[in-house]
C-alpha cells in the first residue's frame, strides 16, 4: 500500500469507539508517544498553549470515568460496563497563562491522537460533555488549567459501521440488537458546494 491509500485506511478505522477490552493496557509511554504527536501539530500564532494529564491506573481513571457523559443519542445507555471501559485518558488541558484563547488547537491535537492511536493498533473517542469542576478537583489542578477534553483511549471492542444518511436525513447514531455502532454519513456530493 501507498502512503495515501494507508492514510485513507488509518482515518476510516478512526472511529468514535465508546466500548473497549479493558484487559489490554495502554502504557505511560504510547501515551507519551500521542501527546508527542500532538505537540509537532499547528497551533493559533504558535502559542502552543495545551497541555496533557496522563491517566493509567485503575484508580484514577474510574475517578476521571466518574466525570464523563457517553453518547448522548443513546438514551438508554448510561456509558460502558466494566470491562468494556477506557484502559487510559489524555485531558487536554488549556494553559491561560499561555493563551486566553485556544482557538482550534485542541481540535487538530485531538484529532492527531486519535489517528495515532489507530495507527497503535487502539481506538478511542473525544468526550466533551465533561463535569469539569469534579474532573478539575479529581485531578487536582492549578486553576490556570482549562479542561478542554478528554480522550477516551483502548483496544476497541465495538464495530463501528458507516452508513449512508436515510431518506428522512438523520444524522443520529443508533446501535442495532447485536451491538453494531451505526454512523449515518454524509455523502461527498452533497459536501462539496462548488469547483471554480
Amino acid at each position: 500500500m501507498g502512503l495515501w491509500e494507508d492514510f485513507r485506511e488509518v482515518v476510516h478505522c478512526n472511529r468514535s469507539y465508546r466500548r473497549f477490552d479493558e484487559t489490554v493496557e495502554v502504557d505511560e509511554e504510547t501515551l507519551r508517544e500521542l501527546v508527542d504527536l500532538a505537540r509537532l501539530t499547528p497551533s493559533a500564532a504558535n502559542l502552543q498553549p495545551l497541555k496533557y494529564v496522563l491517566v493509567t491506573s485503575a484508580e484514577a481513571r474510574a475517578e476521571v470515568f466518574s466525570c464523563l457523559k457517553w453518547a448522548a443519542a443513546l438514551h438508554d445507555w448510561e456509558g460502558p460496563e466494566e470491562g468494556e471501559r477506557p484502559s487510559a485518558y489524555l485531558v487536554v488541558l488549556g494553559d491561560t497563562e499561555a493563551a486566553k484563547n485556544f482557538a482550534y488547537d485542541q481540535g487538530i491535537a485531538a484529532q492527531t491522537i486519535m489517528l495515532g492511536a489507530v495507527a497503535h493498533g487502539l481506538g478511542g473517542c473525544i468526550i466533551a460533555s465533561i463535569t469539569r469542576g469534579r474532573l478539575a478537583e479529581v485531578l487536582e489542578l492549578d486553576e490556570r488549567f482549562e479542561i478542554l477534553l478528554v480522550l477516551a483511549l483502548g483496544k476497541p471492542v465495538e464495530q463501528v459501521k458507516l452508513e449512508p444518511v436515510g431518506d428522512d436525513g438523520s444524522l443520529t447514531y443508533w446501535r442495532d440488537e447485536n451491538q453494531v455502532h451505526h454512523v449515518p454519513k454524509r455523502e461527498l456530493a452533497d459536501l462539496v458546494v462548488s469547483v471554480l
